[in-house]
């Protein structure tokens, strides 16, 4: 074989060769989630859409629509779906991000950063006023409101239920449902579900407004106890027992987040504690952002179905937000001491983003109004709330 043959053969190994040369057999669905992923990685960089996650997510979409490349096999995973191979063969002939994405679907990554995520939280607001947990559980309705919208669309129900879950504004549990219901809709739903965490101070604050007076948004609320230590050593373990018991589903994701948050309040811990806030959170997020990015390939992405996500996740974002507003508000017919209704748009668990949108818009109406910590009750009951439905619907549908 002559000079020109063999650079003939490694031409024809390149990716842009394979690119090309079928452009019109679906090379150019290639050349657009390249753009999108630039788009994406322009968003988390540029204007700081959770630059955490999104940066490894279109850096991983990116790596996965280069022709030629061999880092994910979606037709492997197809296999694995229809239960025609095992994570053995997947280990054997898959690519690095294959490795990769079985952290998502066997769930590990985000039950790893809910540990994360409890030990950074504070339940104290929660524990010092209980009421919080009904604006946390409100906030929900978003989830399931959606999920009855996207099966009159034409959603399958396992469909609808990982689409509901972006109503609860948590990236890890949205990735924990869907991969367990839908994974072939996970690239869609990742990214719309952490665009919209990013967008909170855009998308709630016209649905706080809407919904509630000047004079509600100016109410001033009672400074609230210090929880105990001891209230905040038994709330994780009481907390696990009881959804545990209640929600089975849902042990993983609440059992881990309540562990992180253990090894916080106990106070004889604090190298794990740290540990789980930093280098533990820090190596599962790279993981997880390049391995669902790696799931956005052309013939998953590019589908009238992702334009329907997206569309929906607004949709949920927004019911979720006015739930927990209406609801404040109804509990205020029943209370003496009046609840701030901004407080009840922070039951989506978009922690503490939420809680902080709560307190801006309170200020705009009343400088002298300090809303946060009363908003970070509902926000952190969010959080057990979002996991306690991922529970349900993967009970219900899994």
């Amino acid at each position: 074989m002559g000079f020109i043959d063999k650079l003939w053969d490694f031409v024809q190994t390149t990716g842009f060769y394979v690119m090309f040369a079928n452009f019109t057999d679906g090379g150019w669905k290639n050349l657009v989630m390249i753009a999108i992923s630039l788009l994406l990685l322009y968003l988390a960089i540029k204007k700081q859409f959770e630059p955490l996650l999104l940066i490894g997510i279109a850096f991983g979409m990116l790596l996965t629509n280069l022709p030629g490349a061999g880092l994910y096999h979606s037709d492997l995973w197809i296999k694995f779906m229809n239960h025609e191979v095992g994570y053995g063969y997947i280990m054997e002939n898959g690519g690095f991000l294959d490795y990769l994405y079985i952290g998502v679907k066997t769930c590990i990554y985000p039950c790893l950063i809910f540990v994360g995520i409890g030990a950074m939280t504070d339940f104290g607001p929660l524990i010092s006023n209980p009421k919080s947990l009904l604006l946390g559980a409100a906030a929900q309705v978003g989830i399931f409101a959606t999920f009855i919208g996207a099966i009159a669309l034409g959603f399958t129900q396992l469909e609808a239920g990982s689409i509901g879950i972006i109503g609860g504004a948590d990236g890890p549990t949205a990735i924990f449902t869907t991969s367990q219901l839908a994974s072939h809709l996970l690239p869609a739903i990742a990214v719309a579900a952490y665009s919209y965490m990013a967008l909170v101070p855009v998308i709630q604050p016209p649905i706080m407004k809407l919904l509630t007076t000047k004079k509600e948004r100016e109410i001033v609320m009672k400074p609230l106890r210090t929880a105990t230590k001891t209230e905040k050593i038994i709330f994780p373990i009481v907390v696990t027992i009881f959804v545990a018991l209640l929600v089975p589903d849902a042990t993983a994701l609440v059992g881990c987040l309540m562990l992180g948050n253990l090894w916080k309040e106990s106070g004889v811990a604090e190298r794990l504690c740290k540990t789980a806030q930093n280098e533990l959170m820090n190596i599962v997020t790279i993981f997880l952002g390049i391995s669902v990015g790696a799931t956005a390939t052309a013939e998953v992405f590019l589908t009238s179905q992702t334009l329907f996500i997206v569309v929906l996740g607004v949709v949920a974002f927004g019911v979720a937000t006015a739930s927990g507003v209406l609801v404040a508000k109804f509990m205020n017919l029943f209370t003496k001491n009046k609840i701030n209704p901004l407080i009840g748009s922070a039951g989506v668990s978009a922690v503490p983003m939420a809680a902080r949108v709560s307190q801006s818009v309170g200020q705009k109406a009343n400088p002298s109004n300090f809303l946060l910590m009363h908003a970070m009750g509902p926000n952190v009951a969010g959080v057990i709330g979002s996991a306690i439905a991922a529970g349900v619907l993967i009970s219900l549908l899994g």
